[in-house]
């Protein structure tokens, strides 16, 4: 919106050329993203809590975690509010890419809403049957993979992705493109939802891949980055910096409140929408794979989960962790929650780093 304002404006006050440059707007969006957080954060909450928006700890996990009944849930709509609404103020509201990333963001904070609004309100437990939410998470897939099939943001946009570690090697998907962003964009959204069993543990490390892809993204934009590093370029991906941009800020605000001991969750509303975004934006800049290290914390969240579920099954009743997700494993063998997650941030860090330096380990 400001872009498209005040821009224009250079043309009579050079100052107003600041505006071009995304690197300025992506910072802004930052602030304006946090700024939302800090400033409504505590009367939300208050509002969840008359509103008697409680979270309900299942019974099968941790003892510990039962003293945590009754704190508000749905705070992912904060986060929501703090993403789209600076994304709407300085991004260029012409852009492709903010089109799609801001649909996935929305459809899979109304999935998510949906749930969290069965449990929380409704309560019903098991809020939406597990089934139906994964034929919508397939769905908006599909629509995603269709558009990005028929209709790419940019003419040199094809159905292959980049191999991390290997120059000039890329994977081409063909007609199964389609199918592959589906399960993109599916695997994204479960895993953070899984890994959104900590005080501001999933928060911290959507925050760490979010700065990470706010970087990638404004170097596919740039021809001159682009061609140095030896990565597809796309001219108008960088605006998917400012979007990112936005995200982490709203994770930075948010954590103020979801760190432990934490004054809200985000629920599903934030989970899979924030899942979602991230499988969303790796897509559109052709880092699917690379997502892969850079969530790593994601991936094993996740694989834990499939690894406990199939194993149990195998044996008739055994398990291979004390309980999963493998947080909560690491927090039956004695370690507190919080050194839970702040261990599992550095291993964020570490898998950012790692997915950073395949930039030039080609």
């Amino acid at each position: 919106m400001l872009y498209h304002l005040l821009y224009p404006l250079s043309h009579y006050i050079s100052g107003f050329n600041v505006f071009k440059y995304i690197t300025f707007r992506t910072a802004y969006a930052s602030v304006t993203a946090m700024l939302i957080s800090f400033i409504f954060g505590a009367v939300f909450i208050q509002y969840l809590r008359r509103k008697q928006v409680k979270e309900s700890i299942r019974k099968e996990g941790p003892q510990s975690h039962m003293a945590k009944e009754g704190t508000p849930t749905m705070g992912g709509l904060l986060i929501l509010i703090a993403i789209i609404f600076p994304t709407l103020l300085w991004a260029d509201l012409s852009n492709t890419y903010i089109h799609i990333v801001l649909l996935v963001t929305i459809s899979m904070g109304a999935l998510g809403f949906y749930d969290d609004y069965l449990k929380a309100i409704k309560g019903q437990k098991k809020g939406v049957v597990a089934r139906k939410k994964l034929i919508g998470q397939i769905a908006l897939g599909l629509v995603i993979g269709t558009i990005l099939y028929l209709y790419p943001p940019d003419p040199f946009f094809t159905t292959a992705t980049e191999v991390p570690f290997l120059k000039n090697i890329r994977i081409d998907f063909g007609v199964f493109y389609i199918p592959f962003v589906i399960i993109v964009i599916t695997f994204a959204s479960n895993a953070v939802n899984l890994t959104d069993g900590l005080d501001g543990l999933a928060i911290g490390l959507v925050g760490i891949c979010g700065l990470s892809l706010a970087i990638l993204a404004y170097i596919t934009g740039r021809s001159d980055f682009s061609r140095y590093l030896n990565i597809e370029y796309f001219r108008d991906a960088g605006e998917l910096s400012i979007y990112c941009g936005a995200l982490v800020g709203a994770c930075l605000g948010f954590l103020w409140f979801n760190a432990h001991p934490a004054q809200v969750f985000m629920g599903d509303t934030g989970a899979l929408a924030l899942g979602g975004a991230l499988g969303a934006i790796a897509l559109l800049i052709k880092k699917e794979i690379l997502l892969v290290i850079m969530g790593g914390v994601f991936v094993m969240v996740a694989l834990s989960v499939i690894i406990q579920v199939a194993y149990f099954k195998i044996t008739k009743g055994k398990r291979i962790f004390k309980m999963a997700p493998i947080h909560h494993h690491f927090e039956l063998c004695g370690w507190a929650e919080q050194k839970v997650t702040v261990r599992f941030w550095i291993l964020g860090i570490i898998f950012a780093l790692i997915s950073m330096s395949t930039l030039k380990i080609r």
